[in-house]
């Protein structure tokens, strides 16, 4: 396919300025900030970045292969598209324009259970090669009724989170009275009133809503009941005993995501799970534990012939995804990068930043003469203590 390259943005961080530029207050801070005191969001990317490749130049190379197998579908890059919450009310279809994109480029994207398109229109989107992550309902015939849905559209793989036994506490977001939809204080008018290009959009494409979860809740609901079925109808934190019931039901892949202990990623293997994706959630839900690339350092050497690793959280470029892969994971997955794209070109945002992502990958393989993207793990500098 024909990539489509903004060069006025060719960076995240030029995305992520424009992105503030483009939405209101209430929804760049949702999508940009993380939990308590941003401890562990900052922490996340830093301490990727603190990784350092060795390059050689002097060797026979030829052209750098990005393709990479994951589940037995070969994917054109080694990362994708993480599951968002609330995408619509950051840009209006945004979980539709980033599925389009990732369809074309043959890279994965996960749908999550709580954004704002449904599981029937993205596997239309995508030819039932969506992935689907699952919050956890308490009611079990809600959640047999979703799996039902998700397999009925396609999707081979279902993700599953250990890391929301409680909602993050995020003061901005509590500040700014965040719900679906977000509380149109005064000072949530006048912010949204300054973004006319967000508020035309918004008002053609129709408010945002929970469409996965439409048909399990009662009809005109004001927030304040909203708030109410939301905590009555999730019941975050996962057990062996849901796990093995969700590995009962789900005939397809299954993956643990938030797994950061060597402890959880065990018990993953012996319950029978295809991968998990070591994730903090972005800096979203703890700010007291580690960056998600220690874990994965931990982690990915008892595990790696075992269970397939993957990671996100902190990853912004295509540096980060080199650097992460030569520490050991299998594969790699972004949110807040995609979302930023989105935010800052609309409809031609994903295939914009997945262009990106992808030549600044290339780069960095021509830079270290890897020919594959296995060929990184060869290139980690290991300083000695």
């Amino acid at each position: 396919m024909k990539s489509e390259i903004n060069y006025k943005y060719p960076s995240v961080e030029d995305l992520r300025n424009r992105a503030k530029c483009k939405i209101p207050k209430f929804a760049f801070e949702y999508l940009d900030g993380g939990c308590n005191d941003d401890v562990n969001l900052k922490k996340n990317t830093d301490r990727i970045r603190d990784i350092e490749l060795k390059p050689n130049y002097l060797v026979k190379y030829k052209k750098p292969n990005l393709k990479t197998t994951l589940f037995g579908h070969e994917y054109d890059a080694p990362f994708g598209i993480s599951p968002v919450g609330l995408q619509g009310l950051m840009w209006p279809k945004s979980p539709q324009i980033l599925a389009k994109a990732a369809f074309e480029h043959n890279i994965p994207f996960i749908l999550s259970t709580v954004t704002t398109a449904s599981i029937e229109d993205i596997a239309e989107i995508t030819e039932g090669r969506a992935w689907f992550q699952l919050y956890h309902p308490a009611e079990e015939s809600v959640t047999k009724d979703i799996l039902k849905r998700a397999e009925t559209a396609g999707c081979p793989v279902l993700v599953i989170l250990a890391d929301v036994p409680s909602f993050g506490y995020r003061p901005r977001d509590i500040r700014n009275g965040l719900s679906m939809p977000p509380k149109m204080t005064l000072t949530n008018i006048v912010n949204a009133m300054k973004r006319p290009h967000w508020s035309l959009q918004t008002l053609i494409n129709g408010q945002p809503s929970f469409e996965i979860l439409k048909p399990y809740m009662p009809k005109n609901l004001n927030l304040n009941q909203l708030a109410k079925f939301m905590d009555a109808t999730f019941s975050g934190r996962l057990d062996e005993e849901k796990i093995k019931r969700i590995r009962d039901m789900w005939k397809g892949k299954l993956v643990l995501k938030g797994a950061e202990s060597v402890h959880d990623v065990e018990k993953a293997y012996q319950l029978g799970l295809d991968g998990v994706i070591v994730s903090n959630h972005g800096g979203r839900q703890v700010d007291v534990g580690q960056a998600t690339i220690d874990s994965l350092k931990t982690i990915a050497p008892l595990y790696k012939d075992k269970i397939t690793i993957m990671m996100d959280s902190g990853i912004r470029g295509g540096a980060d995804v080199a650097r992460v892969m030569a520490s050991g994971a299998d594969f790699s997955f972004m949110g807040r990068t995609f979302m930023y794209g989105v935010s800052a070109l609309g409809k031609h945002g994903g295939d914009h930043t997945i262009s990106m992502l992808k030549k600044q990958l290339t780069q960095i393989m021509e830079q270290l003469s890897c020919g594959k993207i296995a060929d990184f793990q060869d290139k980690l500098i290991t300083h000695k203590p």
